[in-house]
């Protein structure tokens, strides 16, 4: 009770509020704004939060992800454009449904939907994780190592389009994170004799070019059309989506239940949460035949929309509890928590439990805050919409120069950032997915500070990782992980069942411009 108190405490912090508010206004406007993602608003967000408390920076994130990923919707319903990737699984049936009038319906559905989905990721997040961290305690350096190595597998398995570029992204993070000094020998690896990068590839200037400046040299390079939004009247909107949720209450159910194990996974993410929750619904709803045809149908906008909500919260499970990222969200938030000198493990439940029950109620906060600003947004969405690209652009690219000169005051990381901008552009436009390179500058340390711990307390003996119970179970899930495309393809009737499906997952960046 005394570290539920001294969170109750730390909410008492005016400066909190005032973090929490101008959080959840930034992420509105980015997510409305099409092709700008919430990993990119956070990107931007870091540096901001270099200057505050835990807990303070850590609501900036949970706030205005949560906001971002809702208000992706706004212009997928009125523009056909997503304005986060977690909407792009709907934007068709959202557009649709626009455009036969039921706009209000279509973005309450997504509003209500989203933090119904939001809170019920808090809870399996207040559920699951002391629980895991229970079990956690057992860990060492072997099972800390198959851990990271699951998360690393599973950011391939799951990544958009070819498995073999999502492989090639993700040695390319690895790659990255060993320059610096070897983390067991003390010698300089990779730094071609500058004294400069002997502290490695420094993360954040890494993540703010790859999601921030890639963003804007593809805005810039391959101009999306203009489409005149859809004016809309508000009137009626929360009795017509009550109404809509009880009909299709089956829906939110397993919307929130995908969205939950999704979000889980080490590297998945809302957008992977709506595609998989939309083809569950498309394969069990008899009117799966009229999703993203004629009208389109709110169905996949009620469970999709849900899904990539509560998959924000749950992915947080894997990173408070082992310290590897659920989604790219997490794995820049874990980089700031590292800064901060919080390190997310079992020891965190005990430690830092007055941080840890805020967590848990800034989750619950802000979806409850979404309700009132979201619908603000929906009748301001007009606006939102009409921001130039001439004047957003700019202002996007200042803020990246800043936030990569603000982590150590040096121009070797606005050249990281510069560096890592056109990588991003470049394999986006060649289908090269980017999460599995930020999983790979996170994971890639933990997975060789682990490795050589073990082989040297041991005198290089290997069989430690496969004799240990809880190392070989996590050894066997990985191999199940690895398999389980190879299987999956195997299995008979597999063809028709995605034919029955109808659901194509466009490759890397297509899923952000329909």
């Amino acid at each position: 009770m005394s570290d539920l108190g001294a969170a109750f405490g730390l909410l008492a912090d005016p400066t909190l509020w005032i973090v929490v508010f101008a959080s959840a206004v930034y992420g509105l406007f980015i997510g409305s704004i099409p092709g700008l993602t919430a990993t990119l608003a956070t990107a931007l967000l870091v540096p901001f939060a270099f200057f505050l408390d835990p807990l303070p920076a850590i609501a900036a994130v949970i706030t205005m992800s949560a906001m971002a990923i809702f208000a992706g919707d706004l212009p997928s319903a009125l523009v056909r454009m997503p304005g986060t990737p977690a909407s792009a699984a709907y934007t068709e049936d959202a557009y649709r449904q626009t455009q036969a009038g039921n706009g209000a319906l279509v973005l309450g559905v997504g509003l209500v939907g989203s933090a119904l989905g939001g809170i019920a990721g808090a809870v399996v997040l207040m559920a699951a994780a002391p629980a895991l961290a229970d079990f956690a305690v057992q860990f060492t350096s072997y099972e800390y190592f198959w851990v990271a190595v699951l998360g690393l597998t599973a950011s391939v398995i799951i990544s958009d389009g070819s498995q073999v570029k999502g492989a090639i992204s993700l040695l390319i993070g690895v790659l990255l994170s060993t320059v610096g000094i070897d983390i067991a020998l003390g010698y300089a690896r990779f730094t071609f004799g500058s004294t400069d990068l002997l502290q490695g590839i420094s993360f954040i200037p890494a993540m703010v070019g790859l999601f921030g400046l890639s963003e804007v040299l593809r805005n810039l390079l391959r101009p999306a059309g203009r489409v005149t939004p859809v004016r809309m009247h508000t009137r009626g909107m929360f009795r017509d989506t009550a109404r809509t949720l009880r009909r299709y209450w089956k829906g939110v159910i397993s919307g929130n239940v995908i969205g939950n194990v999704v979000g889980v996974l080490p590297g998945a993410g809302g957008d992977v949460a709506a595609w998989v929750s939309y083809a569950a619904t498309k394969n069990a709803s008899p009117d799966g035949h009229r999703f993203g045809k004629g009208e389109g149908h709110i169905e996949p906008i009620v469970s999709a929309g849900s899904a990539n909500n509560a998959s924000l919260a749950s992915a947080y499970v894997p990173t408070l509890v082992f310290g590897i990222p659920g989604d790219t969200i997490t794995a820049i938030l874990l980089g700031v928590l590292l800064v901060k000198g919080v390190q997310p493990g079992p020891e965190l439940f005990g430690a830092d439990a007055p941080l840890l029950y805020g967590i848990y109620m800034i989750f619950i906060i802000a979806n409850l805050l979404m309700i009132p600003l979201g619908y603000l947004a929906i009748r301001a969405s007009g606006t939102l919409l009409r921001v130039r690209s001439t004047v957003l652009m700019p202002i996007i690219v200042a803020f990246c120069i800043v936030g990569a000169f603000s982590t150590n005051n040096g121009y070797l990381e606005i050249g990281i950032m510069l560096a890592a901008g056109v990588l991003g552009y470049v394999m986006e436009r060649t289908g090269f997915p980017l999460a599995p390179i930020v999983l790979g500058l996170v994971l890639g340390p933990i997975v060789e500070k682990n490795f050589m711990q073990s082989v040297i307390k041991t005198n290089w003996d290997l069989t430690q990782f496969l004799t240990r119970p809880i190392s070989a179970g996590l050894m066997v899930l990985t191999v199940l992980v690895l398999v389980y495309p190879l299987l999956r393809n195997l299995l008979p009737g597999r063809r028709s069942a995605d034919a029955r499906a109808g659901v194509e997952r466009p490759v890397g960046r297509d899923r952000r411009e329909p």
